[in-house]
């Protein structure tokens, strides 16, 4: 597993920093003996954990060396969510956010999740890791995105495999301060499903720019960043309640 990171990472343009791929390899494990007793995930091969876990959340690092919104890492390990904050939305096991992380310590992370057992291991696997600034909260998106310290306040907001694009418009955007991005993990064949986000990307502030296309080194897939940019602060009335998001999306 070590040396398909090392290799991953490498080929992906990511310098990790000292210990980043051991912890990652540490993460692993703990997520794999977790997911005995909790399902986290239906992956269980360490290797695929690897590759359709790891170098697939790190790709969000490889995304802002392509696009001109964010400059390009100065060397070493810098990469341009240094220094950033960053809320995960139904971050379910952690990804994209732990492995961002894990690959940028400076990054000030939130992590959201409406299941408590699922926060509550996250932040032991954050002590056991030793990483600090990171947030583990037990709470349902839609409401905590009416909190003060966290509406309109983030720079990024990140969501992979949570919900159809439309509903993670109304749940992510609102996170995002304006000038910030909300990046969405899809699939490559997404595009009828965010055409058909475009109206609720409007209604709240943002706009859609060109999507970010990456391969996973060694997987033999290739996946699909959705990128809107924060415009203006997110309308009152919004979000909704989740009934109201799933039973008329925006």
């Amino acid at each position: 597993m070590k040396d398909i990171l090392a290799q991953g990472l490498a080929q992906m343009g990511i310098t990790p920093p000292p210990g980043a791929v051991d912890k990652l390899c540490q993460y692993s494990d703990l997520l794999l003996k977790q997911n005995k007793v909790m399902n986290l995930t239906a992956i269980t091969e360490p290797e695929e954990v690897a590759r359709l876990h790891f170098l697939d959340s790190a790709a969000i690092l490889t995304w802002g060396k392509e696009t001109a919104l964010a400059p390009p890492p100065s060397g070493g390990s810098h990469t341009w969510l240094s220094g950033k904050s960053l809320v995960d939305i139904g971050t379910g096991a952690g990804f994209p956010g732990m492995v961002l992380k894990i690959l940028d310590p400076s990054l000030s992370l939130t992590l959201v999740d409406s299941l408590g057992k699922r926060v509550a291991w996250l932040e032991r696997v954050c002590e056991v890791l030793c990483l600090d600034h990171v947030q583990c909260l037990h709470a349902r998106a839609e409401e905590l995105a009416l909190t003060s310290g966290f509406r309109d306040s983030f720079d990024v907001a990140t969501s992979r495999a949570v919900a159809s694009f439309p509903l993670l418009c109304e749940l992510c955007l609102p996170y995002v301060k304006p000038g910030g991005v909300f990046l969405a993990m899809k699939s490559i064949e997404s595009h009828e499903e965010v055409q058909g986000g475009l109206s609720a990307v409007k209604r709240l502030g943002g706009a859609l720019s060109d999507p970010f296309d990456y391969p996973i080194p060694g997987g033999g897939l290739s996946h699909r960043i959705v990128t809107v940019k924060k415009l203006s602060p997110t309308p009152k009335g919004l979000p909704r309640s989740w009934g109201k998001i799933k039973k008329a999306p925006l």
